[in-house]
């Protein structure tokens, strides 16, 4: 599901709580995607755009799209590597991927798709980005500097 990239991936380093978990340890299925929001919220932040910055200038970015593939579970304790790349936007659509990786093991893959929409006044799906944004969106395909891992 996950193409390889050429840049470096955003990471995100979390450790699967009681709180993720169902009675048996396993993380349950609904964490994943807010973990895949962290990761995108964090790197986002990290080129400089906070998510704050989007709400306050009227904008929000909905998710669209959503496929996850488990491949092994996960279970309490485990640490976990989120490894995130944006990609060029597909019309309207800014796909993301995600890996999850539990050491060398990747775990679980996912692919994200989102869309910009204007919130105040008329709603609307954005076609084109205003430019502080679509620099962001360029910094996060580029993949993160040495600085901002």
């Amino acid at each position: 599901m996950v193409n390889e990239s050429v840049t470096a991936s955003w990471r995100l380093v979390k450790r699967v709580l009681p709180q993720h978990t169902d009675h048996g340890g396993v993380m349950w299925h609904g964490a994943y995607v807010g973990w895949l929001e962290e990761a995108r919220v964090e790197a986002l932040a990290a080129t400089g755009c906070p998510y704050e910055r989007l709400t306050a200038a009227g904008l929000e970015m909905p998710v669209v799209s959503l496929r996850i593939r488990y491949r092994e579970a996960l279970q309490l304790g485990d640490e976990v590597v989120l490894a995130s790349s944006s990609h060029p936007p597909k019309g309207v659509r800014w796909p993301w991927s995600t890996r999850f990786m539990r050491g060398d093991a990747c775990v679980a893959e996912a692919l994200v798709e989102l869309v910009i929409v204007r919130v105040r006044g008329e709603r609307k799906v954005l076609r084109r980005p205003p430019q502080a944004i679509a620099d962001a969106l360029q910094a996060l395909q580029a993949g993160p500097s040495n600085t901002m891992q």
